[in-house]
Protein backbone atom coordinates (compact mmCIF):
# COMPACT_ATOMS: atom_id res chain seq x y z
CA UNK A 1 0.00 0.00 0.00
CA UNK A 2 1.14 3.36 -1.10
CA UNK A 3 1.09 6.04 1.51
CA UNK A 4 0.03 9.73 -0.31
CA UNK A 5 0.30 13.16 1.13
CA UNK A 6 -3.90 13.04 -0.13
CA UNK A 7 -5.85 12.53 2.75
CA UNK A 8 -8.65 11.53 -0.21
CA UNK A 9 -6.30 9.18 -2.04
CA UNK A 10 -5.16 7.47 1.11
CA UNK A 11 -8.50 6.89 1.87
CA UNK A 12 -9.26 5.57 -1.61
CA UNK A 13 -6.52 3.25 -1.71
CA UNK A 14 -7.31 1.68 1.81
CA UNK A 15 -10.90 0.94 0.64
CA UNK A 16 -9.44 -0.74 -2.55
CA UNK A 17 -10.99 2.02 -4.96
CA UNK A 18 -7.37 3.31 -6.54
CA UNK A 19 -6.83 1.15 -9.58
CA UNK A 20 -4.56 2.84 -11.97
CA UNK A 21 -3.87 6.88 -12.61
CA UNK A 22 -1.79 8.57 -15.27
CA UNK A 23 -0.12 10.99 -13.07
CA UNK A 24 -0.42 9.58 -9.83
CA UNK A 25 1.96 12.15 -8.13
CA UNK A 26 0.64 15.24 -9.93
CA UNK A 27 -3.05 14.37 -8.86
CA UNK A 28 -1.56 13.55 -5.51
CA UNK A 29 0.32 16.92 -5.42
CA UNK A 30 -2.48 18.72 -6.74
CA UNK A 31 -5.17 16.99 -4.22
CA UNK A 32 -2.49 18.08 -1.38
CA UNK A 33 -2.01 21.28 -1.75
CA UNK A 34 -5.79 23.16 -3.02
CA UNK A 35 -9.46 23.11 -2.99
CA UNK A 36 -9.99 20.64 -5.96
CA UNK A 37 -13.62 20.55 -7.73
CA UNK A 38 -15.19 17.58 -9.02
CA UNK A 39 -18.25 16.90 -10.70
CA UNK A 40 -20.66 14.20 -11.49
CA UNK A 41 -24.08 14.37 -13.38
CA UNK A 42 -27.32 12.93 -13.88
CA UNK A 43 -30.60 12.47 -15.94
CA UNK A 44 -33.29 12.81 -13.73
CA UNK A 45 -35.72 11.48 -16.44
CA UNK A 46 -34.10 8.16 -16.54
CA UNK A 47 -36.27 5.13 -15.11
CA UNK A 48 -33.55 4.53 -11.83
CA UNK A 49 -30.30 5.11 -10.92
CA UNK A 50 -27.58 2.11 -10.67
CA UNK A 51 -24.70 1.06 -8.86
CA UNK A 52 -22.26 3.21 -11.05
CA UNK A 53 -24.73 6.23 -10.21
CA UNK A 54 -24.02 5.21 -6.46
CA UNK A 55 -20.20 4.76 -6.49
CA UNK A 56 -19.80 8.52 -7.93
CA UNK A 57 -21.93 9.69 -5.43
CA UNK A 58 -20.11 7.79 -2.37
CA UNK A 59 -16.68 9.14 -4.35
CA UNK A 60 -17.74 12.79 -4.62
CA UNK A 61 -18.89 12.19 -0.90
CA UNK A 62 -15.22 11.02 0.17
CA UNK A 63 -13.81 13.96 -1.79
CA UNK A 64 -16.10 16.56 0.27
CA UNK A 65 -14.91 15.26 3.98
CA UNK A 66 -11.65 15.16 2.88
CA UNK A 67 -11.92 19.11 2.26
CA UNK A 68 -12.57 19.43 -1.26
CA UNK A 69 -15.51 20.57 -3.52
CA UNK A 70 -18.12 18.30 -5.31
CA UNK A 71 -21.02 19.17 -7.60
CA UNK A 72 -23.99 17.67 -8.61
CA UNK A 73 -25.26 18.35 -11.86
CA UNK A 74 -29.42 17.14 -12.76
CA UNK A 75 -30.27 17.71 -16.08
CA UNK A 76 -33.53 17.20 -17.21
Amino acid sequence: MTQFKSEFLNALEAKGLLNQCTDLKGLDDKLSSEVVVAYTGYDPTADSLHVGNYVSILMLRLLQKCGHKPIILMGG
